[in-house]
């Protein structure tokens, strides 16, 4: 394929991907109301990871103790957000879920500069600004916070906290190899879990066809595409397009999930779009951009 026609399907592809996230908090309520979170997040990752070695069986020579300890503990901070982001979810509706899940957008400078001391400009703490009161909108029911929310929330910072770790730890290492441990992680971290409560099997018509949509379309494959579009398109770009998962799981859930968005929410998750967008646009001018490419 030519280079011109990768770098115009990349988003395309990229936006498949965010839709494809955005329908997963939709399909993943029926399981997860007949099924125990870690019984149902250790089967989607015990998949996911098999998916990604049957993709690319050579990958488990690439796995070096660096990146089996490293991405293990990834893994593991990983699989935390998810608990509380699914747990979160059967109580708080697939729309919220994605509103909140998108701070993990800001709050991954936020840890950084706490965690690592990285400056943070007056530009961002505007975004952090705005954000809040779009949470305050999303989360508050009355003068107090709904519990769902308040999971989905911590499974926002674990996420960004991800990201941080990520950025500290991966450069240099092999990307599909660390996820690969990470997703092991996530099933060890959640197996222990599932099967100290008792580990349940997939119930119902929805059980396995969501598990395999999850494991497979919407971690392995998703991973595959996203790795692929990075190659052609700048990663603001890329975050600016996987922003869009959140506005599709609002979509998905009117439409399919038979949800209904108050004005409060659907302006709470207005103000965190446009500060997720925000925080990813590049901030720079046109030759500032063309002067910093010269140097590279």
């Amino acid at each position: 394929m030519q280079h011109h026609r990768r770098v115009a399907l990349a988003p395309w592809a990229l936006l498949a991907v965010a839709a494809v996230w955005g329908l997963a908090f939709v399909v993943m309520k029926d399981p997860i109301a007949k099924q125990n979170v870690n019984s149902f997040l250790f089967t989607r990752f015990s998949v996911a990871v098999i998916a990604m070695i049957a993709l690319k069986p050579s990958v488990l020579k690439l796995i070096t103790p660096e990146i089996l300890r490293k991405g293990f503990i990834a893994g593991l901070i990983l699989g935390t957000g998810y608990i509380f982001q699914t747990l979160g979810l059967a109580e708080a509706g697939a729309a919220i879920t994605g509103f909140i899940t998108g701070l993990y957008v800001v709050a991954t400078p936020l840890i950084a500069w706490i965690v690592l001391h990285q400056k943070i400009d007056l530009y961002t703490w505007g975004c952090v600004a705005i954000a809040t009161i779009g949470l305050a909108l999303l989360s508050l029911r009355g003068w107090s916070v709904g519990y769902g929310e308040a999971l989905v929330l911590i499974s926002a910072v674990a996420f960004g906290a991800h990201i941080v770790t990520l950025g500290r730890w991966s450069n240099g290492l092999d990307s599909y190899a660390m996820t690969v441990v990470q997703l092991t992680g996530c099933a060890a971290l959640t197996g222990v879990l599932a099967i100290a409560q008792g580990y349940e099997l997939p119930a119902g018509r929805s059980g396995w066809p969501v598990v395999i949509f999850t494991a497979v379309f919407a971690t392995a494959i998703a991973f595959v595409v996203q790795t692929w579009s990075q190659a052609h398109i700048s990663s603001t770009k890329v975050a600016v397009i996987l922003t869009m998962e959140v506005v599709f799981a609002a979509l998905f859930a009117v439409l399919f999930g038979g949800e209904t968005i108050s004005t409060q929410a659907l302006l709470g998750g207005a103000l965190v779009l446009a500060a997720m967008f925000a925080i990813v646009k590049p901030r720079t001018s046109p030759a500032e951009e063309v002067e910093a490419n010269r140097g590279n």
